[in-house]
């Protein structure tokens, strides 16, 4: 036992001393070199020599089978068995095989045997500068809000460089602009940021779209560069309203629509961008429940949907406000009216007998228009069931088959007209086609319900009115009358002046018309100084829906009142009043002219014309006065006993039927000759002057008209021969002058003229057109006949 135990002891330590020296022989048949080789290096490039650079035997290598060992993976690099030479297997990119690694080794384990050796090899991949920097993006793009203040900063992406070292990304460049400029942070773990701020207040008015080039460069030589356009959009503040793109919409449809039908799209547009420029849509506030529940609009599309029932029985048409919104914080809308008109559909079938129909039609219906539906039910059998149907008198209906047996429609064939018969008595006639035939009637009877489809009409077009001036305010003044042939709501008429923003709208703004009636009122009285004539325009409206109208021309004539009263103009004191002193020698002779009263009235005609007359004198045989022209003459000469001072009450009175009147009083001093030429020679001289100009004036002036009234005879005399020997008596029998006043007043009725002349009017009277008591008609251009033009110039002497 104890020698097998000493064995035992011995085996132990000598397998312990095998394994020692095994490990001394492992240690010494591993080793480790290390070689280097850039990227992208071709196919078939030497690393290095193995064999060489660990000191086997390149003889001994492909008997003990020298290679490098791999996985399932094509290896990179492979060892020639011949020589010992490693080299490239494949085309190495170093940013694949050690991505982002600043450095890239790869660890090859090569394995000789017989006996077995274990080589380790480390391949260094140097990188090369084979990359672009890239953004990740090629465009990018930014809002800014106009109202941004300088300063603001905004981070942009970094570029990335698959690259290492010196070969990454080392600086970013600005593309040239007004606005931004770039800064750059350096973060150890990112590396360079690129920052973008504003430098400059942003106007989108001036420009409102900025575009500049981020460009990003590494180390290398040459330099690789990548870029980025950036884009900066300028925001708009919401300051425009949505705009539809229709001034109206209307649309038609047809009633019963099943329910998810589109029956118009809407569409607005904004000026605005970004969400102050997207529009939403929606019904206008005041829409009410009801009509929610049978259409609904599409807030995106603009699109309005029947969401219930539509019958045209109901409601034959419909205005639904549609509301369009941008979506800015504050945000604006718009209104907009759709109309929706109802097309009515013969969906109310008749009692079945003879026939169930409709019983009244509108005027406006289109030929094949349905009426009726007649159903005939025979309960015979073959030809004897088959029944034919029939409108027994000439009227505009017609039966038409439908699809199914013994059913028919009636239909129009023509149009209807309700204001030439409203009411049409038809027989339907059914016959059948046995042996003997037999037939039936039923009677039946349309009506044609009116349509507002006539407008209008005034009695007469135009109308022609005379107004007294100073008329009483709110008093009616003259009316104007309009029919229509329609019946019920659409010939009912109500007036109303148009008021278009013209040259009279200052004028029709002082006059109302009763709507029910058409009276009109004047709500201010007339001057005839201020205004002599003018124009505007009625409108006649129906009530019908759609309402037709339409409109005459209403011409206004004022006549004048005398409401002037005369006003001196000569004398006239230096404090306002009508007062004058005149002196003259006292050796005058009867003659001689004192002075002259002028006086103005801004009245015509008689209320125009001024007559003058001495009220107070204090010596009548001494002094008269021209009724006419306002002269004051002396009647003699002055004797010794006259006083040397007198006053004048001069009256002066105009023509109308209530006269008007002033005064004034001259002084009339008589000196000495040699006193009075003294005092009155610079007087003297510019009253010479004046009086040479006023006569040289006054020549020319007759002189004119002296020849225009020669040549206004000349001419009257030839037309009067060449017209009809009673056109004098015609229109001049009942015209009278009194060799007093020459006046005249023009006005146009129609398509002739008027001339007001002759004695005078009494207050309040009326001046009616056709009339000849004391008008001279004046024919016009375009009368037909012997009746010429020609010109009445009356001359008017004061």
């Amino acid at each position: 036992m104890e020698q097998r135990g000493r064995e035992a002891r011995r085996e132990r330590q000598r397998w312990v001393a095998c394994m020692f020296a095994l490990v001394l022989v492992w240690s010494g048949a591993s080793a480790q070199i290390k070689y280097s080789i850039p990227e992208e290096s071709k196919e078939g490039t030497v690393v290095g020599n193995i064999a060489k650079d660990l000191g086997l035997d390149k003889n001994t290598l492909k008997e003990r089978g020298y290679r490098i060992v791999t996985g399932s993976a094509e290896p990179l690099f492979q060892v020639n068995q011949n020589d010992g030479i490693l080299y490239v297997n494949q085309k190495i990119d170093r940013e694949q095989v050690c991505e982002e690694s600043n450095t890239c080794v790869i660890n090859l384990k090569t394995v000789l045997e017989n006996p077995l050796e274990i080589h380790y090899v480390a391949v260094e991949v140097t990188d090369v500068n084979d990359h672009s920097p890239s953004f990740p993006e090629t465009h990018k793009r930014f809002e800014f809000s106009e109202s941004v203040l300088p300063g603001k900063r905004f981070e942009l992406q970094a570029a990335s460089d698959a690259d290492v070292g010196v070969y990454s990304v080392q600086q970013y460049k600005l593309g040239h602009n007004d606005h931004f400029r770039l800064e750059i942070i350096d973060r150890d773990g990112d590396g360079k940021i690129p920052v973008l701020v504003l430098q400059k207040p942003l106007d989108r008015e001036v420009m409102k779209r900025h575009t500049f080039t981020l460009t990003a460069v590494d180390g290398g030589k040459p330099p690789r560069s990548g870029t980025v356009e950036l884009t900066v959009d300028v925001l708009d503040v919401n300051d425009n309203l949505p705009i539809f793109t229709k001034d109206s919409y209307s649309v038609t449809l047809s009633e019963n629509a099943p329910i998810g039908t589109t029956v118009i799209q809407v569409n607005a547009t904004d000026m605005d961008e970004g969400s102050n420029g997207d529009v939403i849509y929606s019904f206008g506030n005041n829409v009410n429940s009801k009509l929610r529940k049978i259409f609904n609009v599409d807030a995106n599309t603009g699109e309005i949907i029947v969401t219930g029932p539509i019958d045209f029985e109901v409601k034959d048409n419909y205005q639904i406000q549609i509301q369009a919104s941008d979506k800015g914080s504050a945000p604006l809308t718009t209104d907009k009216s759709v109309k929706i008109k109802i097309i009515d559909l013969n969906d109310n079938a008749p009692e079945i007998e003879v026939t169930s129909f409709s019983d009244a039609i509108t005027e406006d219906a289109r030929p094949g228009t349905t009426v009726a539906l007649i159903s005939v039910n025979d309960l015979d059998s073959g030809l004897n069931g088959k029944v034919i149907c029939f409108v027994s008198e000439d009227v505009p209906f017609m039966l038409t088959p439908s699809l199914q047996d013994n059913m028919y429609s009636l239909v129009t064939k023509s149009s209807l007209d309700r204001e030439k018969q409203n009411r049409f008595d038809l027989t339907i006639v059914a016959k059948d086609a046995g042996e003997p035939v037999l037939s039936s009637e039923k009677a039946i009877s349309v009506i044609v319900s009116d349509v507002n489809d006539n407008r209008p009409e005034f009695l007469l077009s135009p109308y022609t009115f005379y107004v007294t001036e100073n008329n009483p305010p709110g008093a009616s003044v003259f009316s104007v009358k309009a029919s229509d042939v329609d019946e019920d709501d659409n010939a009912l008429i109500s007036y109303h002046i148009l008021r278009d923003g013209g040259g009279d709208s200052k004028l029709t703004s002082f006059l109302n018309i009763n709507s029910e009636n058409g009276d009109i009122l004047a709500l201010k009285c007339f001057d005839f100084e201020t205004l002599k004539t003018f124009q505007f325009q009625v409108v006649a409206t129906d009530s019908g829906s759609p309402s037709l109208s339409s409109n005459v021309t209403v011409n206004v004539f004022i006549l004048d009142q005398n409401d002037n009263a005369p006003v001196i103009l000569y004398p006239v004191s230096s404090n306002g009043s009508a007062e004058g002193v005149e002196e003259i020698p006292r050796n005058v002779n009867a003659g001689h002219l004192v002075t002259k009263v002028r006086a103005y009235d801004a009245d015509i005609g008689y209320n125009g014309w001024l007559l003058f007359s001495l009220l107070e004198v204090t010596d009548h045989s001494l002094f008269g006065l021209d009724r006419y022209t306002g002269q004051i003459r002396t009647l003699r000469s002055f004797t010794e006993t006259d006083e040397a001072e007198h006053k004048l009450l001069i009256l002066v009175k105009d023509n109308g039927n209530v006269s008007l009147s002033a005064t004034a009083t001259v002084v009339v001093k008589a000196v000495e000759p040699k006193e009075a030429f003294a005092a009155s020679d610079v007087k003297s001289a510019a009253k010479d002057d004046e009086e040479n100009n006023v006569t040289f004036y006054l020549m020319i002036t007759l002189g004119s008209v002296s020849t225009l009234f020669l040549i206004s005879i000349i001419v009257l005399i030839a037309m009067q021969c060449s017209k009809p020997t009673d056109y004098s008596s015609k229109y001049l029998q009942d015209v009278n002058y009194d060799g007093t006043l020459c006046n005249s007043i023009q006005y146009r009725s129609g398509d002739r003229r008027y001339m007001l002349v002759g004695p005078r009017m009494s207050i309040g009277s009326t001046i009616v057109p056709g009339s000849n008591g004391n008008t001279l008609v004046v024919p016009g251009r375009r009368q037909v006949s012997g009746e010429v033009r020609h010109v009445l110039i009356i001359v008017c002497l004061l």
